[in-house]
């Protein structure tokens, strides 16, 4: 009796009957998807930050063996990773972000709490002045954590070291992609080692979370692969410093927002409290208005920079701190989404999560909680998929388009208030900017309007929520209709 792989190959020299080509083709796929529903199958994860390490915990359920490969060393303890430059700046988990965290690892929350995090009312302890107003603040029945990134990593961290099937592997750098030709298909990567030896790790999947400036840009590039891409020039400084404050019975919030009023400012801060009794301190300044020289020259850099806030409330907080380290700047020159769902040719075996497809304006804070929503997603189409690996990455490709989406519009709709910021501008933009800057004005005196904005903000309800006709009555009847 023929085995199946002769069959193929005598099946294969008929080529010009086209009925055996047909059938010979449902054959292969049907071969696959029962393949992928049953056999024995590995993934490999590139990058262990925390797109990685959500990515693992959701193919674990699926996957026999899951492989993430980390180009930094193990972390012993809470502290910042070398290769993840932001990870000293302020990190927000959303709502959204939050409910999903405790989703994938129930009990995570507690343990935040337990080694130190904080837990605020979402609108009580919140003290926020945007666009020249302050919110409201009240008792809304949210809560927040408040804690470093690196803080959050290591407990996501140590919940995946108790996952049986997952492996991680550090100080290891993927080099290049393995590449079956003849089916269009990623089956592995090359890999360098600490002694700087390179060996082969062969898999069904390969999952990209290792950010912007990712293996796989430059792979499909030289492959002729193009990816339609939206980039939005933000020139955006990041710089942070953590300190102690003095007991003040006076501080009737755990942390205070400054944002700019745009166009005419562009420098903003945000003082918060986090583990340890500390507080981090963190300020953005849009269109490189922020001098990383004279942050660093300088002795009182950073303390001046407060001196540029809209409000002075920041500096006066830091007038009586002390310093725990030193200046850190980070820099976002601008902000990319990789339109992976409109690429027609893209390679099989390869699935993209977090940064390594969108990299969103930090300000905002929803760039944990979106990896957050895509790993749900992923978990989701997991479960559900009756199809092929590919099918499956191709339908996690196109929802999470349907995520960026409408938070991708959001986002650009503010930064888009300075003129001189460059990218594609959507048709309606004046439209949303004047919307968007009535419900920004109404929610310093409208708690309900306000509430409305919190939950599309957390990203707990769609944008649309904030046009139900109540609130879209309210702005008509509460603010005179005008564009600037």
């Amino acid at each position: 009796m023929l085995s199946f792989n002769r069959m193929m190959t005598a099946l294969n020299l008929l080529e010009d009957w086209n009925p055996i080509k047909e059938a010979l083709h449902m054959l292969k796929s049907d071969r696959k998807k029962e393949m992928w529903m049953t056999e024995t199958n590995k993934a490999i994860i590139i990058g262990g930050g925390i797109a990685g390490k959500l990515a693992a915990r959701v193919l674990s359920d699926k996957f026999k063996e899951v492989i993430i490969l980390e180009k930094d060393q193990k972390s012993m303890d809470p502290t910042p990773r070398k290769g993840a430059r932001q990870g000293e700046h302020l990190h927000a988990l959303l709502h959204a972000g939050q409910y999903g965290m405790e989703e994938l690892f129930p009990g995570i929350t507690e343990k935040f709490y337990s080694s130190g995090a904080i837990k605020i009312n979402s609108t009580m302890d919140l003290s926020w002045y945007h666009h020249g107003g302050w919110k409201l603040r009240y008792d809304g029945g949210y809560t927040t954590t408040l804690q470093t990134r690196p803080h959050l990593e290591y407990h996501i961290e140590q919940y995946i070291e108790q996952i049986p099937n997952i492996t991680s592997k550090y100080q290891v750098t993927v080099k290049n992609f393995l590449y079956q030709t003849d089916e269009y298909r990623i089956n592995g990567v090359e890999i360098q080692l600490p002694n700087k030896k390179t060996e082969q790790i062969y898999a069904d999947l390969i999952v990209d979370t290792s950010g912007a400036t990712s293996l796989t840009s430059t792979w499909l590039h030289k492959k002729g692969i193009t990816i339609p891409q939206e980039k939005v020039e933000i020139g955006l400084t990041y710089v942070s410093q953590k300190f102690n404050l003095p007991e003040d019975p006076k501080r009737d919030w755990k942390i205070k927002l400054i944002y700019p009023n745009p166009p005419q400012e562009k420098v903003g801060g945000t003082i918060s409290k986090v583990e340890g009794d500390q507080y981090i301190v963190t300020m953005i300044g849009y269109l490189n208005a922020i001098s990383e020289k004279e942050i660093i020259k300088k002795d009182d850099g950073f303390l001046e920079l407060a001196k540029k806030l809209p409000k002075l409330d920041i500096y006066h907080e830091l007038l009586h701190a002390t310093p725990l380290t030193k200046p850190s700047i980070y820099r976002v020159p601008q902000i990319k989404w990789k339109r992976i769902d409109k690429v027609k040719a893209f390679p099989s075996g390869l699935l993209l999560m977090g940064d390594t497809i969108c990299r969103i304006d930090p300000v905002f804070g929803q760039g944990m909680s979106i990896a957050v929503l895509e790993a749900l997603a992923l978990q989701k189409i997991l479960q559900e998929q009756k199809g092929s690996l590919q099918e499956t990455i191709t339908a996690f490709h196109n929802k999470v388009a349907k995520i960026i989406a409408p938070i991708w519009k959001m986002v650009i709709t503010e930064d888009f208030r300075y003129p001189d910021i460059i990218g594609k501008k959507p048709i309606e933009l004046k439209i949303q900017q004047w919307y968007a800057k009535q419900i920004y004005l109404l929610s310093t005196e409208k708690r309900d309007i306000y509430d409305h904005f919190i939950k599309v903000m957390n990203l707990v309800e769609p944008i649309s929520f904030l046009m139900k006709p109540r609130i879209l009555g309210s702005v008509l009847r509460l603010r005179r209709i005008f564009v600037k």
